[in-house]
């Protein structure tokens, strides 16, 4: 409907070229790409020779005729009449067509997010963002919004804790989780969806020490509906980027395939199944501690599509889960292992309810029952059935996107040796 008028876009140089008498620019507005035409002879003479000082970045305001032009980016192309430098760029721009190392792109990663790649994997994050609130909202589950700072912990692995006034310390939050279940006893189901903080001594593509999950609750679910849940947060959001986010899956290269059969149901497998089928691999872990990187990519190299593992022992998994009863050396658990050799991405449980049993495991794991009492409330007073699970967003943006690691998943990714810019 543009075609015929004239309009100014305003954006930042990606390319230009000149023959002498015609030149060309490409711009981004942050929609998109758009061909612009410059005539030298259609154009006054200040016009061609601000063209002339464009650079790499340069933000500019480009005023033309729209025209439709299936060779050009998007379908369209701006006939220019005239040309505005808001913001010149030198000719240092630090990030060029050419290989960098990724420490010199970390560095420059406030630049780096311009680029098309990194464009394209924002805009899928973007849109797995709102099929995840569209996904629960379709299902009339309620957003709580969990505290940061806490004085509780929900997992073993590494605590980042400050001060917090004549309180004592306090902990960045690992998981909305504990207080995500006392939500669930008021409204049934709730999601959250928030960052989550792990102080992890670990350099693997697979972590961050900053990082967002979502986190339903739901009331009344046991262990086995909790993993159709899964099953179907999953599949939502691999169909949804297929649909919404093709061009930009083509743009990294994404093998569309792969991602095309991924539907329920997923193959379940208990976790002393998962421990015969590593050692028939080759695998030494010992079948009563959790799985390794390694340990999970064996496992889903035979599956082209997620797969659970399930109910593991109890030494293995964080106080708060429900003791299996037809086995009590386990727990009502499953990790949901993604295809393509990126691991874990949900971890989910059946929460234990028996309110003797979860205070004998927090004491067990050597956590003070006092900073739980309110969480045991939950068990004191009108304790139901229920389950829940964590989706990390980056490990899934991974996955879906086909990245080699997470720290492209998030805009300004946080490592153990990660702060700045």
């Amino acid at each position: 409907r543009e075609v015929g008028r004239v309009v100014t876009v305003r954006g930042w140089i990606t390319t230009v070229r000149s023959s002498g008498k015609v030149a060309f620019l490409v711009m981004r507005d942050g929609t998109g790409l758009l061909q612009c035409v410059v005539v030298k002879s259609a154009v006054s003479q200040d016009v061609w020779d601000r063209f002339a000082q464009l650079s790499l970045e340069t933000s500019v305001a480009v005023t033309g005729e729209v025209r439709a032009d299936a060779r050009a980016p998007g379908g369209y192309e701006l006939g220019v009449t005239d040309l505005e430098i808001i913001g010149a760029s030198p000719l240092d721009y630090p990030i060029q067509p050419k290989e960098h190392g990724i420490d010199f792109l970390l560095d420059h990663r406030h630049l780096w997010l311009r680029s098309p790649r990194q464009r394209a994997i924002a805009t899928v994050r973007s849109e797995l963002e709102q099929g995840i609130h569209d996904f629960f909202y379709e299902r009339e589950f309620l957003r709580v919004d969990t505290p940061i700072l806490t004085a509780a912990i929900g997992e073993r692995s590494g605590l980042f804790s400050t001060e917090y006034f004549d309180e004592g310390n306090a902990y960045l939050a690992q998981t909305g989780q504990l207080y995500g279940e006392a939500a669930a006893a008021a409204w049934g189901k709730i999601y959250t969806f928030g960052p989550t903080f792990r102080a992890e001594n670990s350099k693997t593509r697979r972590h961050l020490t900053e990082f967002w999950m979502i986190e339903p609750e739901v009331a009344w679910n046991d262990s086995n509906d909790n993993m159709i849940l899964q099953e179907d947060l999953v599949s939502y959001l691999v169909q949804r980027a297929l649909q919404k986010c093709s061009a930009q899956l083509t743009e990294l290269e994404r093998d569309l395939t792969k991602l095309e059969g991924i539907k329920p149901p997923f193959v379940r497998l208990e976790y002393t199944d998962a421990v015969e089928l590593l050692h028939r691999k080759g695998s030494t872990t010992l079948g009563c501690e959790a799985l390794g990187a390694e340990d999970e990519s064996l496992i889903a190299a035979d599956y082209d599509r997620p797969v659970f593992v399930m109910n593991y022992p109890k030494e293995a998994k964080a106080f708060y889960m429900k003791e299996n009863p037809a086995d009590p050396r386990t727990v009502l658990c499953d990790d949901l292992l993604a295809p393509e050799g990126y691991g874990e991405i949900i971890g989910g449980s059946q929460r234990e309810d028996d309110y003797d049993k979860l205070l004998a495991r927090i004491v067990e794991e050597g956590l003070d029952p006092a900073a739980y009492a309110w969480y045991l409330d939950l068990r004191r007073y009108g304790t139901f059935v229920h389950a829940g699970f964590g989706i990390g967003l980056e490990r899934t943006i991974a996955w879906i996107c086909g990245l080699p690691h997470l720290r492209e998943a998030i805009a300004f990714p946080r490592m153990m040796h990660r702060l700045r810019p």
